[in-house]
């Protein structure tokens, strides 16, 4: 057990972290673990790979994904907007890259290849793009001579039109929510919130009318029998097999046909072999984090830090809704992993990004010294008032 009376940095971390907040995240974790041993076993299998490839992936992505999680946590508010700031640029610049030279895999190019590593920048985007939209939210509420609110409304086509290129949807309509719960959250006026809805259906539309993929995944989601349901109906069936209590660890069958049951349908394959009750406490671990970061966000004085600990919360509360919506047939398909559950390397690490900056923004810090870190003669901190 470490002292109060120690002060060394790893001591001052311990006694300054949200412990809570850690103990769920690494609960999350070893879940991912125990639920990807009854996924990724049947895809390893159909592709040729061996049994446990998946699962022994995963738990080597850990070990950097703790690491990061851990050295990111230790920052200042500069050091994270710095980090944050230079992520953003090579993302972006990344998501361009893929989007003309990556390889095309199910009709986009979201990928870029280093030899046999494959990396999807878009993820390293999001958690990234959160920090910078709170920053510059932030100084337009504390600088009068910053134009901030309008740098915020820059970033978001800046960061979006690469992905819609790719093209990407899913991952744009997720980065293009969180930004709305930060426009919210900076106090935006009641116009605006009118504004922005009317925006958000036109982009919805649009989407429907110019991409084929997005229109054919909306028509099969309104009518069955529009086009191929197979993965609608085994991720139906999963559900209906596992009842309350599930068929027990291995006993699924659902996973056997669905080609993402260790990705995008992990959740359908654990309602079969774990049960409802089982993805009821994982439900119930998802919703703890994101009140306890939103909890924590209401504690603190600094307008930076309560911006970014809810832009980052909101990134990871709607992600996983978004997977476990889709897994139930609450809305049409959409490659979303379920985070730190499903596999995916370039999933885990920036997921350990965008938690690393969370635990660092949680952090208790004297006001002192988060007062130390504003730029000089800034007006007192106040959320209300951006973009009025």
């Amino acid at each position: 057990m470490m002292s109060r009376a120690e002060r060394t940095p790893l001591t001052d971390w311990w006694w300054t972290v949200d412990r809570g907040l850690l103990a769920a995240l690494a609960a999350l974790m070893v879940a991912g673990l125990v639920f990807l041993m009854g996924g990724g076993p049947p895809v390893a299998e159909r592709i040729g790979l061996p049994t446990f490839y998946f699962l022994n992936r995963q738990a080597m992505y850990l070990a950097p994904t703790i690491g990061l999680i851990c050295a990111v946590s230790f920052l200042s508010l500069r050091g994270i907007r710095r980090l944050a700031l230079g992520t953003w640029l090579v993302g972006v610049a990344l998501c361009l890259l893929a989007g003309k030279f990556g390889p095309e895999i199910k009709g986009a190019h979201r990928w870029i290849q280093f030899g046999s590593f494959g990396l999807q920048p878009s993820e390293f985007v999001k958690p990234a793009f959160v920090i910078v939209a709170a920053w510059a939210f932030s100084e337009g509420a504390q600088r009068r001579d910053m134009p901030g609110g309008f740098l915020a409304i820059l970033l978001l086509p800046i960061t979006i039109v690469p992905l819609l290129l790719q093209p990407d949807f899913g991952q744009t309509m997720l980065i293009t929510l969180v930004w709305c719960a930060l426009f919210f959250v900076a106090g935006l006026h009641l116009i605006w919130v009118a504004v922005l809805g009317v925006l958000g259906l036109t982009g919805v539309f649009a989407a429907y009318t110019f991409f084929h993929h997005v229109r054919e995944r909306f028509n099969r989601f309104l009518d069955k029998d529009s086009g191929d349901s197979f993965q609608t109906f085994w991720s139906q069936e999963s559900f209906r097999s596992g009842g309350w209590f599930g068929t027990g660890p291995g006993e699924g069958i659902a996973k056997r046909h669905l080609p993402d049951a260790h990705t995008d349908f992990i959740f359908s394959v654990t309602g079969e072999e774990f049960g409802v009750l089982v993805c009821l406490c994982l439900v119930a671990l998802f919703a703890y984090i994101v009140l306890r970061g939103l909890k924590l966000a209401r504690r603190t004085d600094d307008t930076f830090s309560r911006l970014a600990i809810t832009g980052l919360i909101t990134l990871f509360g709607l992600q996983a809704c978004i997977n476990m919506a889709v897994n139930t047939q609450l809305m049409p398909a959409k490659g979303m992993t379920l985070p730190f559950v499903s596999y995916g390397g370039s999933s885990l690490i920036s997921l350990a990004l965008g938690m690393g900056f969370l635990v660092a923004l949680t952090r208790k810090r004297p006001r002192t010294t988060m007062l130390s870190q504003k730029p000089p003669g800034t007006a007192p901190a106040t959320v209300a008032g951006v973009m009025r």
